[in-house]
């Protein structure tokens, strides 16, 4: 059967993942639909003064990005500017090292974002894999977010920060032949900010202790 051609949704049937300590939830668009060509997700504040979009840059995807504010009301800052930005609200973000964030200035407020990478065929972010891993992880479901990054290992095997996160949720389900693989592997690949979060990460500290833990 071929695959149908087209596919609608409310927000309110999308499965609502909280971050942020609960006060985010994260609506992730692109993985309900299976979308290949860009990314999309929406992001839904609990309360005024809360994030709505986490302060952070693309720099490292590379993606420009668009926001839309849905629903309520959101004070953005985006390269040290403050942008109010009522329903309705488009902010286009260029560069891809700008910093941005936004808070609610309403409960309930809801952003958009959508982005992608200027002259490249677009690959799904691995950032997603370990957001839902976590949330599984947080209701109790460790297992469940384990099978959610290794699938995503299969898609890109020397991700450094998707072989560390299987590694951490391994070394806490007591698989410590694959844990110390995993880790291995990624910090033989990974740069000094991974480094550094091994060395402290209470994750790790089931398999810490053997010799073969990367020194």
């Amino acid at each position: 059967m071929s695959e149908r051609r087209f596919a609608a949704a409310r927000l309110d049937e999308i499965e609502a993942i909280p971050v942020t300590e609960m006060t985010l939830r994260w609506l992730p668009i692109r993985r309900h639909f299976g979308i290949r060509a860009f990314g999309v997700n929406a992001y839904v504040a609990k309360e005024a003064g809360d994030d709505v979009v986490e302060e952070h840059t693309e720099r490292t995807n590379g993606h420009q990005e668009l926001y839309t504010v849905l629903k309520g009301h959101a004070r953005f800052t985006v390269a040290g500017e403050e942008i109010d930005a009522p329903s309705g609200t488009l902010i286009f973000i260029r560069d891809p090292g700008v910093q941005r964030a936004a808070k609610a200035l309403e409960p309930g407020t809801t952003v958009l974002a959508l982005g992608a990478k200027p002259g490249e065929a677009y690959e799904p972010s691995a950032w997603e894999d370990w957001f839902l891993a976590y949330a599984y992880a947080d209701a109790g479901e460790r297992e469940r977010g384990l099978e959610v990054l290794r699938a995503g290992l299969e898609q890109r095997p020397d991700h450094p920060s998707l072989l560390y996160h299987v590694a951490c949720f391994e070394s806490l389900l007591g698989q410590k032949e694959e844990a110390l693989e995993h880790i291995r592997r990624a910090l033989e690949l990974g740069d000094d900010v991974l480094r550094e979060n091994a060395r402290t990460d209470e994750d790790l500290d089931p398999i810490r202790d053997d010799p073969r833990f990367p020194a």
